[in-house]
């Protein structure tokens, strides 16, 4: 599936410069995006960020102070967009083992093709401060979303801290996939996607 929002849609030909200032700052973050997630972070800089979205290098310190500010800008707009996209998937009807598989497939997919912004972001989290406050802020937003999803559903309240094993265990297994390591280590992909559907059950109460 494709995710919603600047920070899940590739850059694709030069933007024009011309644009109110919300469809400028959302250009320069679908560019940048794309960037981090093929060049890392270290990779890339705010120049060519703004080349990619069709600007000048003043027009993307008119929006952003620097190139960590944008990166957190495009990380929570993934986040953002990945957790409607669950949303999506849990109103799509079906049974709990349906949307279990739906969903362990669904992130699976997203930690895939997003994989380079991932890796960049794991790597800021134990060496920049700033971006592990922010990320901090973010988990505790999915534990809310987790919680207020459940309730949506008139699931059993679960404890903060299952929601966030949950999240631990299955994003890096998630990750492990999408990064080839399941398969380098000769191992059976499909029997790993049957126990994260498992814990997917569990998690939806």
């Amino acid at each position: 599936m494709g995710m919603d929002g600047p920070a899940h849609r590739r850059s694709g030909a030069l933007r024009p410069r011309r644009g109110v200032p919300h469809e400028t700052r959302g250009r320069l973050l679908t560019a940048a995006a794309d960037l981090f997630n093929r060049e890392g972070f270290y990779g890339t800089d705010s120049n060519e960020i703004a080349k990619a979205a069709g600007y000048s290098t003043g027009v993307f310190y008119k929006h952003f102070k620097d190139k960590r500010e944008i990166f957190l800008a495009a990380y929570e707009q993934w986040s953002i967009a990945e957790w409607k996209q669950v949303a999506e998937v849990l109103a799509s009807g079906g049974s709990e083992r349906e949307l279990a598989q739906r969903l362990v497939l669904m992130f699976i997919e997203v930690h895939t093709e997003w994989r380079g912004l991932l890796a960049s972001l794991r790597q800021l989290v134990v060496t920049d401060g700033t971006v592990r406050r922010f990320h901090r802020r973010q988990r505790k937003r999915q534990l809310d979303w987790m919680a207020a999803l459940r309730a949506q559903r008139h699931r059993r309240p679960r404890r903060r801290e299952q929601d966030l094993v949950y999240l631990w265990t299955t994003e890096r297994t998630f990750d492990a996939i999408a990064q080839g390591e399941v398969r380098d280590l000769g191992l059976d992909r499909t029997l790993v996607i049957e126990a994260m559907v498992e814990r997917t059950l569990e998690a939806l109460g």
